[in-house]
């Protein structure tokens, strides 16, 4: 995507405007919003509204003005408007990295907002859950000879959120990131990054950054990284760091994850990722006081994975990925009596995709198909454990907008269809079918947790093993829309519905508890300084 070059008065910048229809229309929409949420008195949406008219009045005043005609050379990487601004003044500039990242997410959950456990039930309970989500990121970063360092601050907040005083999506000021990095240089290929930092990989299916999550995740880590034309190889250990909102967040000392991370282009026309990863997780690994997310029972878990991708052009229109992991190793089930909790796990899951583009048509639609898969317990009681481990992954991106899957135990099939009816608008539409891959194993969340604090509950009230349910759980419809009001600004709005299948009916059979379908709809303004 290519933009007009801006002409720069100050750190802001006044940019030359080139409407047409559907930016006047786009325009028209925002500034009624804007009247909107300045009629709103009352609840959470008064005060939210401050916050919306601030990013939705930055979008008006750049309508129209990021729609350049014509080709363009495409630009070097918008660097955000503080960077822009010290690097026209001075050179010496271009070393440092200073800059705040701002986002606010209005949600409204129907159906499946609250607690997992009674995600989809009708009667007796109340899980609607309206939200808002506010998010700010201040850094401070230099570069330059082989050595460098980044700091970057957070402050997560969360109004009117039914999820509890221990909110996942809530956080006091934090740091955030926090490494050194030295070497990375013409004559020293090999660079080390040590301190707190995010870690992704591949699609970040096993290992993210966890971004739509209002406040994230870091690891506490030492990585060396070697750089060749045609590889790249990571390797690094870290410690999990804890969310807790009363302190600093620490990392937890019996949570290790561990790997080697290689990335080649051996393969002609694609790249081949190759990797080894390890998480240990020792007897007091869920002791830690006050984390926001349940921690890990004891466990010893270890991947192997390979993942292979087109490049881009290199098939034509078409594009395909597909990714398998195999786990080995003990895991320890807190639910099964004492004496019989250690397990030997052993698991596996697949991911293959394949799309076509047709970049000749109007709007270039890309239509996809993708199917996931991750293996199910087969029996809690035979001394094994089947159930794939999902590790640190960025669910949010794979298995449904609404977050209710993970990959463990679960067949995933999803169709996609995305275009982009005008420059910078971008308009996706997905379809998911899941079904449990084994009925006698739980319905995970997409944090990776069981719905259930039982192995076996009374048959109808609710979440657990039961083999003789069906395994068909759903189908969700979602749609999304993303218009990058600048390199800086974007907004996004999103809608999806979970028809709830046979699994969740039967879960919720009995008398006075019932089941629904869920419904989920946000908005979303992110502003980067």
């Amino acid at each position: 995507m290519s933009y007009a070059e801006p002409t720069r008065i100050g750190p802001l910048m006044n940019l030359k405007p080139h409407y047409s229809g559907c930016l006047t229309q786009i325009k028209a929409l925002l500034q009624e919003k804007i009247a909107e949420l300045l009629q709103m008195k009352n609840g959470i949406m008064t005060r939210m509204a401050s916050s919306w008219v601030i990013g939705l009045a930055f979008a008006i005043g750049n309508v129209g003005v990021i729609a350049a005609d014509g080709a363009a050379a495409a630009p070097k990487p918008y660097a955000g408007w503080i960077n822009e601004w010290l690097r026209e003044q001075s050179q010496s500039w271009n070393a440092w990295d200073i800059g705040v990242q701002n986002r606010v997410r209005q949600e409204f959950k129907l159906g499946a907002g609250v607690a997992p456990a009674t995600d989809f039930r009708r009667y007796n309970v109340d899980n609607r859950n309206i939200y808002f989500l506010y998010r700010v990121r201040p850094h401070v970063g230099y570069s330059a000879n082989g050595i460098g360092f980044y700091l970057e601050g957070r402050h997560s907040g969360s109004i009117d959120d039914d999820r509890g005083p221990r909110n996942p999506e809530a956080d006091p000021m934090d740091i955030h990131q926090a490494y050194i990095t030295l070497g990375n240089t013409k004559d020293l290929p090999l660079s080390l990054k040590l301190g707190r930092q995010e870690l992704s990989y591949g699609e970040e299916r096993l290992v993210g950054a966890f971004a739509w999550n209002n406040i994230g995740r870091v690891f506490d880590a030492a990585k060396i990284t070697l750089r060749q034309e045609n590889f790249s190889v990571d390797a690094f250990t870290s410690m999990l760091t804890v969310v807790d909102q009363h302190n600093l967040n620490y990392p937890n000392p019996d949570d290790w994850f561990s790997g080697v991370y290689a990335t080649t282009k051996f393969v002609p026309k694609n790249t081949l990722d190759l990797y080894f990863l390890s998480r240990n997780a020792g007897r007091q690994s869920y002791t830690a006081a006050n984390s926001l997310v349940p921690l890990p029972s004891p466990r010893d878990i270890y991947t192997a994975g390979i993942r292979l991708k087109s490049l881009p052009g290199q098939f034509g229109n078409w594009d395909y990925s597909i990714e398998v992991m195999g786990q080995w190793g003990h895991f320890n089930d807190p639910l099964l009596p004492a004496g019989a909790r250690s397990l030997r796990h052993e698991a596996y899951a697949l991911v293959c995709q394949g799309g076509y583009t047709f970049k000749e048509a109007a709007f270039t639609p890309r239509i996809g198909l993708e199917y996931s898969a991750a293996t199910g317990d087969g029996n809690p009681n035979d001394g094994k454990h089947g159930t794939f481990e999902n590790l640190f992954p960025t669910n949010h991106k794979f298995y449904g907008y609404m977050d209710m899957v993970s990959l463990q135990n679960i067949h995933n099939l999803r169709a996609t269809i995305s275009m982009n009816p005008v420059k910078r608008f971008k308009f996706s539409l997905d379809w998911h079918a899941f079904w449990l891959a084994d009925s006698s194993d739980h319905f995970y969340n997409a944090a990776g947790a069981r719905r259930a604090a039982t192995l076996a509950p009374t048959p109808g009230t609710g979440y657990g093993i039961n083999p003789n349910y069906s395994s068909y759980v759903g189908s969700e419809l979602d749609l999304v829309a993303t218009y990058t009001v600048h390199p800086a600004a974007v907004v996004e709005a999103g809608y999806g519905h979970f028809f709830r299948g046979s699994y969740i009916r039967q879960t919720f059979s009995a008398a006075g508890h019932g089941s629904r379908d869920a419904d989920y709809v946000y908005l979303q303004f992110a502003l980067n300084f």
